[in-house]
């Protein structure tokens, strides 16, 4: 019972009760609402935490779905594959090119020889 008076000391800490009453909050969205910091206000919300007035809940749904959105197909994904593809393919051509002398080298080769 300690621990909840002393949270209620503080009018800071009341008034994010208040705030918490009707609503779920962000911290970043109360700290907005105070004249103070945000390492001060989350000290604040660690004192009512600990005193069992308030809990956090970690909501990973927003952070999944901007996860999915980044690693969704782009309508780019296709054009950049083909042109990595291409790439490749060029790039072997040209290394097949300078590994085999082409036939006119050849025969220079055996007349010089």
């Amino acid at each position: 019972m300690d621990a909840v008076a002393q949270a209620l000391a503080d009018p800071i800490r009341r008034e994010i009760l208040r705030m918490l009453r009707d609503r779920s909050a962000t911290a970043g969205s109360i700290a907005g609402a105070f004249p103070v910091s945000r390492p001060a206000v989350s000290r604040h919300l660690r004192v009512l935490r600990e005193a069992g007035l308030v809990r956090d809940v970690q909501c990973g749904r927003e952070l999944e779905a901007f996860l999915r959105e980044l690693h969704a197909e782009s309508p780019w994904h296709r054009r950049f594959d083909a042109l990595e593809t291409e790439v490749h393919r060029v790039g072997r051509q040209r290394r097949m090119a300078t590994a085999t002398p082409s036939s006119n080298e050849t025969k220079r080769k055996k007349e010089i020889a």
